[in-house]
């Protein structure tokens, strides 16, 4: 995913309960599904903006955010540091670590919305970030999903990958889930294997490519995992998917989906893979359902989902419910 390839804002979110059971993920680490979730959205619920990567074009409005927001009787914090600038990214490390821990130990706070985009979420977890035992909406995707999966990871509930722009239809899925309400299937299409079930594991294939290794990379046993990206050529996404099939990071998953995978048409040769070809030919033998084309990622539709919950997988008919 290229560093400033769509630096659309991003608005935190979660989901429903998740049974308490733990897994053991890669290199022997437990990973727990959390046990309870944050309490729904209500009038007078408190959220915080938060910038964890690049730096956000002088430009870009968040007049539509807060405006949503309002309409639901939430109240937005839009703290200043969401707009700064070092180097390439809205603060130092220790600083965008320390407003998020800070958001996170907020006892006032319902949930936290990841702005910007671009690169440096992972950053501030190499810099200490510690969540608190805490259930807290966070809703963001993109570089941001680094913060998502470490979330999980640590067992916390409440993180939604999606994002707070688009038409009002993709924006009223992602409130029905702050609120803790059932929300339609995605439809997708079926390529291979029949139904499966379990949590959502959701994430940009890049961001999460690169913490294959540290602390924060979330076990995906028994997990449907969905994948998107951008601004990747079919043969990098071929060369990420094969290192987790070599690093065994698909087996014993329950299932896997696909989202939108966007890239240049000009970074194909003839002859070469396509990209629907390529994730068929990496993803249609480890015999579990595949679904691809599912609308979220980068682009639009980029629907909300909610990491975590348990959820059915249909390859025969192409939905995710």
């Amino acid at each position: 995913m290229r560093r400033r390839s769509l630096l659309e804002l991003a608005v935190a979110a979660g989901s429903g309960l998740v049974a308490s059971t733990w897994h053991v993920g890669a290199h022997g680490r437990p990973t727990p599904a959390a046990a309870s979730g944050p309490q729904p959205l209500r009038r007078g619920s408190r959220l915080r903006a938060l910038n964890p990567g690049t730096w956000i074009e002088p430009d870009v409005d968040f007049n539509v955010l807060v405006q949503r927001c309002e309409q639901e009787g939430w109240v937005l914090e839009l703290p200043d540091a969401v707009r700064g600038q070092w180097q390439w990214f809205s603060a130092t490390d220790a600083q965008r670590r320390d407003s998020i821990a800070s958001a996170w130990r907020d006892p006032s706070l319902d949930g936290v919305i990841y702005v910007g985009g671009g690169w440096g979420a992972a950053r501030v977890l190499e810099a200490g970030l510690k969540f608190p035992d805490r259930p807290l909406w966070a809703l963001g995707f993109s570089d941001s999903s680094a913060l998502l999966l470490a979330q999980w990871q640590a067992g916390l509930q409440g993180a939604v990958h999606g994002a707070y722009w688009g038409p009002d239809d993709q924006w009223q899925r992602t409130v029905e889930l702050l609120k803790g309400r059932s929300v339609e299937p995605l439809q997708g299409r079926g390529v291979c294997g029949g139904l499966a079930h379990g949590p959502l594991v959701v994430t940009n294939l890049t961001v999460a490519t690169h913490l294959i290794g540290t602390p924060w990379f979330p076990s995906l046993a028994g997990a449907i995992v969905i994948l998107e990206d951008v601004g990747e050529a079919p043969y990098r996404i071929d060369r990420m998917l094969t290192q987790w099939r070599a690093a065994g990071l698909l087996e014993g998953v329950a299932g896997v989906g696909c989202g939108r995978f966007s890239w240049k048409e000009d970074d194909i040769l003839p002859g070469d893979f396509s990209m629907a070809e390529i994730l068929e030919e990496r993803l249609s033998d480890l015999d579990v359902p595949l679904v691809v084309d599912l609308p979220l990622g980068h682009g639009l539709p980029n629907f909300s989902l909610p990491l975590g919950r348990p959820s059915w997988l249909n390859a025969q008919t192409g939905q995710l419910s």
